[in-house]
């Protein structure tokens, strides 16, 4: 049998709940809702740790973020060089198995050129420099509003110079232009919906009569100053968004759905490509996005959170037509970013290297119902969950919060004081020390008076939580301009 084609398509900052197939009423998303009937829907997907950077690591490398070291936007141009060097990068092994590899879009990488492996990339810093060359007829990014900002805009350009579009134009122009006697993995990576939250007005204008869902609060969140204020850290240094009132929280998300909504009409462009190039017959297409966003969820905003807003992300696999394997399936089990490269060498007839911890998705019945999700960013918040009840903890205040997502999936409910909860958070906190000292034993220090080697003898690092909203060093939100060293432009 031939190799197959790979696409895969990642999107930028989009949260699970973002998908209309999968019960959100408020959002249009006709072309992933065509994926859903045509694939399997892989419902329980987590970012193991949720920022760009160490998720693209991961699905470049098959290795969790505690497993690189890669837990920041920070660099992770060590791994990459050694990874790449080594042949085991994903593009790396499938250029070696005979594939015409290609990425479209945002990759994040460091340095911004750097192919690590892939034959061909185009980025958008090249968006930018070819509308840098037609400013006198459209000026992308000339509102003002950072990579960071969570304040609604409106696009500087129409729909035809978007960069939504000039990604699309850019695959499509892979798959027109190819090799044909070789099989291709096309990385198509959108930007949005990263904040600016600008979509063109032709979007923003599609969602004016359709209310947006409120935020999600719990008892735990019921206000911003009983909250714990080291879970709002990256949000305090980011962005202003707790200081926006209940309509601006609405326009915000219109504006976010609408860059979504913008996405997948484009997809409809794509996907209309493949069909008059024949290309559905023999390609395999996989969706999913790096992060979510938490979009006012407890007050927050951005990312690197292991609340479900922004470590749960969509997943989507659809078969070549005709395959034979069965449409409109839904997986619950556990599923990691992780997965996504085991899963696209087992496609492509390639064996993954050692110590790949990461299960290939194309056998669900097979995927282990004990399965302990972990999760750290920045070495500052971690997670650990198991059997869907889950324990999010951050060092910055020393906060613990514990939720059974089997009848609280959205965390509105703190479990970590109930009595009745007691055993299962201690169970989880076990496993989380043990995890941490295995994988980042720097953020730890020894009790005193206790064992070093035994877990429970362990303590998080800890740092003082904001005194007030804002206060936060070095606040960023996201200004950038004409820095072409760094492949960050939305």
């Amino acid at each position: 049998m031939p190799q197959p084609n790979i696409l895969l398509i990642t999107t930028d900052q989009q949260r699970f709940d973002t998908i209309n197939a999968w019960g959100n009423t408020h959002i249009f998303t006709p072309h992933l809702n065509y994926m859903a009937a045509m694939g399997t829907s892989y419902r329980s997907c987590y970012a193991c740790c949720p920022i760009c950077v160490p998720s693209r690591t991961t699905i470049m490398t098959g290795l969790h973020g505690y497993e690189s070291g890669v837990v920041s936007n920070a660099t992770h141009e060590t791994v990459m060089r050694e990874q790449t060097r080594l042949r085991r990068t994903l593009p790396a092994l499938l250029t070696d198995a005979g594939y015409q590899t290609c990425a479209k879009g945002k990759m994040h990488f460091e340095p911004a050129r750097a192919c690590y492996g892939f034959e061909q990339m185009t980025l958008p810093l090249d968006y930018m420099r070819q509308y840098d060359r037609k400013a006198e007829t459209a000026r992308p990014k000339a509102h003002g509003i950072g990579e960071c900002e969570m304040e609604p805009v409106i696009s500087t350009v129409e729909v035809k110079d978007s960069i939504t579009t000039w990604i699309v134009d850019q695959s499509i122009d892979f798959l027109e232009t190819r090799d044909t006697t070789r099989p291709f993995f096309l990385w198509t990576s959108f930007t949005k919906p990263h904040p600016p939250f600008d979509p063109c007005r032709d979007f923003w204008s599609l969602y004016e009569n359709i209310p947006m869902p409120e935020p999600v609060y719990g008892g735990w969140s019921r206000d911003l100053a009983g909250t714990p204020q080291g879970f709002l850290a990256g949000a305090y240094e980011n962005t202003n968004m707790h200081l926006f009132g209940p309509r601006q929280l609405e326009a915000s998300r219109r504006a976010y759905y609408a860059c979504i909504t913008q996405i997948d009409y484009a997809l409809g462009r794509l996907f209309g490509a493949m069909r008059e190039n024949d290309l559905f017959r023999n390609t395999w297409i996989i969706f999913t996005s790096d992060h979510g966003e938490m979009l006012g969820d407890h007050h927050m905003s951005q990312k690197n959170l292991f609340f479900e807003g922004s470590a749960h992300v969509p997943l989507l696999i659809v078969p070549p037509a005709g395959s034979g394997i069965p449409h409109n399936l839904t997986v619950d089990s556990l599923t990691e970013i992780a997965d996504i490269y085991p899963t696209i060498l087992e496609l492509a007839g390639v064996t993954p290297p050692e110590g790949i911890t990461g299960r290939s998705l194309l056998a669900p019945e097979k995927l282990p119902k004990d399965r302990v999700f972990y999760g750290d960013s920045l070495h500052t918040n971690f997670c650990v969950m198991k059997d869907r009840v889950k324990l999010v903890y951050t060092t910055c205040g020393d906060h613990t919060l514990l939720f059974d997502l089997n009848s609280d999936p959205m965390e509105r409910n703190d479990l970590s004081t109930d009595p009745a909860w007691q055993k299962k958070k201690n169970e989880l906190w076990r496993l989380l020390l043990k995890h941490t000292a295995e994988t980042a034993p720097e953020a730890l220090e020894k009790n005193a008076d206790n064992d070093c080697c035994d877990p429970s003898a362990l303590r998080f690092h800890t740092t003082r939580p904001p005194r007030f909203p804002g206060d936060m060093p070095g606040r960023w939100f996201g200004f950038h301009y004409h820095d072409y060293s760094v492949d960050t432009f939305h």
